[in-house]
């Protein structure tokens, strides 16, 4: 402590000597008293003094403090005042001093008195101790002294408090504290306690802080809460800002959800208090740390999704169309929405069809645009509306032909009744406003980024400049413009636009040289030594020349790339060209733009360059280099090596396209191969149901049988039954012939079965042999013939049943020539002599009635082998239907030999076609490398890695022979 009593005796104005005796005095008291309520006392002086004479109850007292929080910890009083005094030795926020550098020393003695109490770490873990006590008169004054030894040392306090066993988790107990004051100092505390720890940050936010953060600010009434909403939300953005397990951890916990109640503002021009305004900036900027653009793009997108589907960009939208809204808030709605939507296809849609409710509805972005070329828009604002824009365009091609379309004449309203968001851009591009001219140029280049099909289509613009003028194209327009000599940041914006326009697209590169006006005076600002303001045009113009010979096709037999080469050689030289082009990366804002996507600028003065615009910088910076250096048979060597890898890409595309065919062809065979053996199954089913239905009949004729023999053993013999039954004979014909066509269709069917067993056996004989080399052959023989088997047991399935119905006919014949035979019999019996007619009657009466009933049997029977033919009749089509199935399944497989062989074939060809494009390219590089051009080596990466597994396979062929 000799540092501290140095500092207490430069001290110009030190208390006086019975002060500091006094001080002397209390801390010998605290030390040797043994009555507890002398000690309580001491410390209880030691309190009141320690704000006024800080320095000296530090250096006296702060070891005799520390001893009584370990001795005395039974006394709450005594530790309160003891961790009070603490706080006022170590704490700045409650200093008086005014004057700077009396400030500046107090602050060099609170991280001085903290070093020392935290020298020794276990300092600290009492601290901890002490929070779990419950008394707010100990509680309260340990979260105050924690969290200014935090302020004062945080890195290292957070360390001691890593390492301590459920350090963070009792800090985290705070939070659910019911005393109000205690919660909302322990929201501070873990304040300080997460910024700048990632581990901390992530130990508090698997502790359920997010939960509970958002809890408490729904209680405190969300936007329209207090101080305490202001601090949750700093919280949550310590939590989560550049830590992606935390946000990942947000995400998957369905927290953004409850976000979407934060922005029901409504649309009211009353109830913005400076506190509300506080929290729902911070808010946005949560949203804003959750989709950031410097967030891993699969997290930024699940986000982006979760905040679509929960409404939450819906609500943003609402307060970015609303009315009475603060343009601070307004700003930051907009670049929320902008960072919410950015890359998100879904996101983007949504947003083209967000209408402002005015009449009639116009696009969000119609309104927006008006904003940004509106020179009386606060400049922020107008920033944010470019914003918006780049990141509705940032990889959305269907929106950026949509803002194209807008300007081609086949779209534009004749009426002139809306005003769309091509005519606001070529507007802002030829106003008199030099921001103005620098946002429209910079957001039409976004609408061309990476998208060749919009760069040609923006050629088609014509602009009519002046009445009875002819039309000029947009390219041609900016050109003079450019010639004109206007502001540097209207020239920027416009070289940069044509910088876009013209890279990655000859046809805008041929239609900008075709205009012979424009090569001169492109040489003649690069040639020209101008001032250090000029030099960035300059630099932009031979970046603009550079991408006219790099991107040129040499179409144009005035301006082909040798001579394009020629005449910067001797107008500028290459030297010079290239030193002005390396004026554009040396530009003290060139930095600053390329380092993150939102234009945020200080004053309109420095929004020179666009963050795209700077990453096409960096990749054609060095191509153009090469280009300007390179000679014309290089050039020509370099487009044929071009040429040839084009048309080996494009013969590899072409196969690789054949494969998929094949492949997706495959597939369809094998979802109809599948679909076939579902309907075997459901026939399957059917025959099983229809043995059980045969079953039934079968039961009921055995039935019949039975009932008609019993009733034929009770009958008499009589004398005129056969001229009593005139209509049975000609019963007994019919069955007959009815049986005769049951046993041909037997033959016949018989007869089939004998044909597809043949047939069947025939397919065994004709499949492939097991040895082929082809797996897949061999999988699909195997699957065939599995097939095949299944079906041959099925048609033998079948024939049992034909058989056994073959059986029944044969015995319902056998009764029905017993029934023949009892009717010949009853009709050749001749009637007794001598009897009665009385008697004869009876016995007439009688024959009648038994043959009346059997009249009626004989019809019961005929009927039922009637429904038995039917049921023939329906197994014979089954059967048919069987033999088609058969049939389908034996093309199919045909069908599938042919292609597994065609297959086989083509694939034989890639292989030898690749094998020969493979030795051009080796060919060609080796040429390339004699041209001294840098080849990457990687086929002799993959060689030796080839010759590696060769000799790891010997060597295991090796230990296999050993074995």
């Amino acid at each position: 402590m000799n540092f501290l009593r140095g500092v207490m005796g430069g001290q110009s104005a030190g208390p006086q000597h019975t002060e500091a005796e006094t001080i002397q005095k209390l801390c010998d008291r605290v030390a040797s008293s043994t009555l507890l309520d002398d000690r309580r006392n001491a410390v209880r002086a030691l309190k009141s003094l320690s704000k006024k004479y800080r320095l000296e109850v530090g250096i006296q007292a702060m070891e005799h403090l520390i001893h009584v929080l370990q001795t005395d910890r039974s006394d709450s009083e005594i530790i309160g005042y003891a961790l009070d005094t603490l706080y006022n030795i170590i704490s700045n926020d409650e200093e008086e001093e005014v004057e700077e550098n009396s400030t500046r020393q107090s602050e060099d003695l609170g991280s001085q008195f903290t070093e020392i109490f935290i020298k020794q770490p276990e300092n600290v873990t009492l601290l901890l101790s002490l929070l779990e006590e419950f008394d707010f008169h100990v509680r309260w004054p340990g979260v105050k002294l924690l969290t200014s030894l935090l302020k004062q040392l945080g890195p290292q306090v957070q360390q001691i408090i890593l390492v301590s066993p459920m350090g963070v988790s009792r800090l985290m107990d705070l939070l659910a504290d019911s005393r109000e004051v205690i919660r909302n100092d322990g929201v501070l505390l873990l304040q300080a306690l997460t910024r700048n720890n990632g581990a901390i940050q992530k130990i508090v936010a698997f502790e359920n802080a997010f939960e509970r953060l958002l809890d408490i600010m729904t209680e405190e009434g969300n936007s329209d809460g207090g101080i305490v909403v202001e601090d949750c939300l700093i919280l949550l953005q310590n939590l989560l800002k550049n830590n992606n397990s935390n946000q990942n951890f947000f995400k998957e916990g369905s927290y953004i959800q409850p976000m979407k109640p934060w922005f029901e503002v409504g649309d009211e021009n009353s109830g913005w208090s400076a506190q509300k305004v506080t929290n729902l900036h911070l808010m946005l900027q949560l949203v804003r740390v959750l989709v950031s653009p410097n967030n891993p793009p699969g997290a930024t997108s699940n986000c982006q999704k979760a905040m679509f589907q929960c409404g939450l960009l819906q609500q943003l939208c609402t307060i970015l169309m609303a009315t009475g809204v603060p343009a601070d808030i307004l700003t930051e709605t907009i670049n929320t929405v902008s960072e919410v939507i950015r890359g998100c296809q879904v996101n983007q849609d949504y947003f083209a069809s967000v209408n402002a409710p005015s009449n009639p509805p116009r696009p969000a972005i119609v309104v927006l645009l008006m904003s940004m070329v509106n020179e009386r828009q606060p400049f922020v604002l107008r920033c944010a509306v470019l914003y918006c824009f780049q990141c509705f365009l940032y990889k959305n091609q269907k929106g950026q032909g949509e803002i194209v379309s807008t300007l081609l004449p086949s779209t534009i309203d004749a009426t002139g009744n809306t005003v769309s968001a091509g005519q606001l851009l070529c507007g802002g591009l030829f106003s008199a406003d030099s921001l103005s001219n620098w946002c429209a140029a910079v957001a039409l280049a976004h609408a061309l980024q990476e998208n060749a099909t919009q760069k040609e289509q923006l050629l088609r613009v014509q602009l009519a400049t002046s009445i009875g003028n002819p039309p000029v194209s947009l390219l041609q327009q900016c050109t003079n413009i450019l010639s004109q000599g206007s502001k540097i940041q209207t020239r920027v914006g416009l070289l940069m636009l044509l910088c876009t326009w013209l890279s990655n697209c000859p046809i805008a590169v041929t239609h900008f040289l075709h205009n012979s006006a424009n090569v001169p005076f492109l040489t003649g600002q690069i040639a020209e030594n101008l001032g250090e303001e000029e030099q960035l045009v300059q630099g932009l113009c031979a970046l603009l020349l550079g991408i006219s010979i790099y991107f040129n096709d040499n179409s144009l037999e005035s301006y082909m790339k040798e001579k394009l080469k020629q005449l910067i050689e001797k107008r500028i030289g290459k030297e010079n060209f290239i030193e002005k082009l390396g004026f554009i990366s040396k530009h003290e804002l060139y930095s600053r733009a390329s380092q993150k996507p939102q234009p945020n600028f200080p004053s309109p003065e420095y929004m020179i360059f666009d963050h795209e615009f700077t990453k096409l910088v960096k990749e054609l910076e060095g191509v153009i280099t090469k280009a300007i250096y390179k000679s014309s048979e290089e050039d020509k060597k370099e487009e044929e090596v071009k040429k040839t890898l084009e048309q080996h890409d494009s013969i590899v595309t072409h196969y690789k396209n054949m494969i998929r065919e094949q492949d997706l062809q495959l597939e369809e065979l094998k979802q109809q191969m599948s679909t076939l053996k579902c309907q075997n199954e459901q026939l399957q089913t059917a025959v099983t149901q229809q043995v059980s239905q045969i079953q039934q009949h079968k039961d009921q004729y055995n039935l019949l049988k039975v009932q008609l023999g019993k009733e034929t053993q009770h009958q008499g013999s009589y004398s005129d039954g056969a001229q009593m039954n005139g209509i049975q004979p000609e019963e007994i014909g019919r069955l007959r012939e009815e049986i005769g066509e049951l046993k041909s269709n037997q033959e016949l069917l018989q007869h089939q079965l004998a044909e597809k067993d043949s047939l069947i056996e025939n397919l065994k004989s004709s499949q492939p042999s097991p040895g082929t080399d082809e797996q897949s052959s061999v999988t699909a023989s195997a699957r065939d013939s599995e097939q095949i088997a299944e079906l041959k047991q099925e048609l033998a399935t079948l024939k049992s049943q034909l058989n056994s119905q073959s059986a029944e006919i044969t015995k319902l014949q056998s009764e029905k020539q017993e029934l023949l035979q009892k009717t010949e019999a009853f009709a050749k019996s001749v009637p007794v002599p001598g009897e009665s007619e009385t008697v004869m009657a009876t016995k007439t009466t009688d024959v009648e009635g038994r043959l009346s009933a059997l009249l009626q049997e004989t019809k019961e029977l005929k009927n039922e082998i009637k429904a038995l033919s039917e049921e023939r009749t329906a197994i014979k089509e089954q059967l048919d239907s069987s033999n088609s199935t058969i049939a389908i399944l034996q093309n199919e497989k045909n069908k599938l030999e042919v292609d597994i062989t065609d297959s086989k074939k083509e694939q034989d060809d890639l292989l030898v076609l690749l094998a020969d494009q493979d030795q051009k390219i080796f060919s060609l590089k080796n040429k390339l490398k004699e041209l001294g051009h840098p080849v990457e080596e990687e086929d002799e990466l993959e060689s030796g890695d080839q010759d590696d597994e060769d000799d790891e396979d010997e060597d295991d062929g090796k230990e296999q022979g050993h074995i």
